[in-house]
């Protein structure tokens, strides 16, 4: 059977990962799911409003002490969420992650002018336009849930998101372009 990658931005990190829980529940298993939030450190997750861009700019020295604890502070319980931690991912600096996409990201990003966010969902099958938009997404402090599933599942996946209030991100999308941002298309089929 085929697999799917369904994405999903939500304003709330603390809704994300109840997400995470439901689809662990549901029986996806945690290497098929990710999360990344654009979040230095786990105060910042409860405390920045969705669409307040964090910088770009990295301290690796810092980010490599904060990670430390990010995973221990956030990732108190057993599945994905155990294993969160802090990483610097090409265009958006530092965010609070775990999952598959995690290592995409991180590694589509070296020498790509893109950022390694973008190369990571192209390279999961998103369009480039779709990227680009859950980028943005993340970069102006969405969570991005992400999840591989097999075509028997999808439609179960789809609902645990919907149900949860994943933002529409087409809508979301056409409010930055008023305020400027010229990034693509946010339709995922």
């Amino acid at each position: 059977m085929a697999a799917r990658v369904l994405t999903a931005l939500f304003d709330e990190y603390d809704t994300a990962t109840g997400v995470v829980d439901q689809l662990e529940a549901a029986g996806i298993p945690h290497a098929d799911i990710s999360i990344l939030a654009n979040r230095a450190e786990p105060a910042a997750i409860q405390d920045r409003p969705f669409g307040d861009p964090q910088p770009d700019v990295v301290d690796p020295v810092d980010a490599a002490g904060t990670g430390a604890t990010v995973g221990t502070v956030l990732g108190g319980g057993a599945g994905l969420l155990a294993g969160l931690g802090l990483l610097a991912i090409p265009g958006l600096g530092p965010v609070v992650a775990a999952g598959w996409l995690v290592a995409a990201a991180a590694g589509a990003g070296v020498g790509a002018a893109a950022g390694g966010l973008i190369g990571g969902l192209t390279g999961a099958g998103l369009t480039e336009g779709e990227a680009e938009t859950y980028a943005e997404g993340v970069r102006r402090g969405g969570t991005l849930v992400t999840v591989r599933a097999e075509d028997h599942l999808a439609d179960g996946v789809m609902a645990i998101l919907d149900r949860a209030g994943s933002i529409d991100l087409d809508e979301r999308a056409e409010g930055w372009r008023a305020q400027g941002w010229s990034g693509g298309s946010a339709t995922n089929g």
